[in-house]
């Protein structure tokens, strides 16, 4: 079973085809995971940051399952910022999904997963953690609370996809902590995705 989120976008080069796939449809995949959001982009680290926003959560479902991620890191926290709670919804799904996967468990081992931090936030509708989290991180709250040290170069790695502004804004706020940019061929301390910053 395969499984996108994404928005629609009416003339886009992906999703123009993919909201039409039926069932019995043929598609070609490769079994090597491309982009920009791939481990081999990253450095070793001690924790792995994967910041995102709308439907950019949907990478990091994959990697989220991917025994490399809980062999590389000591801690996986992803974030999700929308605007309203209900957008959260496939995120927070997700993250239970694969808590309580007893297959997954058995893979990557049920300490490994317990490694995994959620922190889930909305800008506009009321919820639990209200506020986008680039300003909960200038706040020092998003680190309080999760229980971390603010973000360090010698620790921390990242993966950022979001909206434009999001993916400018948080990459500007990495490299004030001291990480720099990698990628495949240049590994370094964090990754964006960048189908949106062309």
């Amino acid at each position: 079973e395969l499984e996108f989120y994404s928005i629609k976008v009416q003339d886009g080069p992906l999703t123009s085809k993919l909201q039409h796939i039926q069932p019995g449809d043929e598609i070609i995949l490769r079994p090597k995971p491309v982009g920009t959001l791939v481990h081999d982009a990253l450095l070793p680290g001690k924790r792995i940051w994967f910041f995102a926003t709308g439907t950019g959560f949907a990478p990091f479902a994959s990697l989220l399952r991917d025994p490399q991620t809980y062999e590389d890191y000591d801690e996986v926290i992803i974030t999700h910022t929308c605007r309203e709670a209900g957008e959260l919804v496939y995120g927070a799904e997700m993250i239970e999904q694969i808590k309580s996967d007893e297959l997954l468990a058995e893979l990557i081992g049920e300490e490994n997963l317990a490694k995994l931090k959620y922190y889930p936030t909305t800008t506009r509708e009321e919820s639990v953690k209200m506020g986008r989290i680039t300003d909960l991180m200038r706040s020092g709250e998003a680190f309080a609370d999760l229980g971390v040290e603010p973000l360090n170069p010698e620790t921390d790695r990242a993966m950022i996809c979001g909206n434009l502004a999001f993916n400018l804004e948080l990459k500007e706020m990495l490299e004030g902590y001291g990480l720099e940019e990698g990628a495949n061929s240049d590994p370094k301390h964090y990754v964006v995705e960048k189908a949106f910053l062309d």
